[in-house]
């Protein structure tokens, strides 16, 4: 039986993700990556402002950014 599943995340993507989701008030986050460039999306709670969350979710990512890659940090619409 096939199974549409995506593919799993390689090891440092997971790891943004979870710091992704450590940030308080990011509700949902999503990541996407393309060779030497990756962007991560964003759901920011109501209190939140997604101005300054992104801002706190670009620091918590920097440990796994690597040099030569382009991040892009962005706020995802509503469903």
């Amino acid at each position: 039986m096939a199974t549409d599943a995506p593919p799993a995340l390689p090891l440092r993507l997971r790891r943004a993700m979870e710091l992704v989701y450590a940030v308080e008030g990011v509700t949902a986050a999503r990541i996407w990556q393309w060779p030497g460039k990756i962007a991560v999306g964003i759901r920011a709670a109501p209190t939140s402002s997604a101005a300054e969350l992104l801002h706190r979710v670009e620091l918590a990512t920097a440990p796994v950014r690597e040099p030569d890659e382009t991040w892009e940090f962005g706020v995802l619409e509503d469903p």
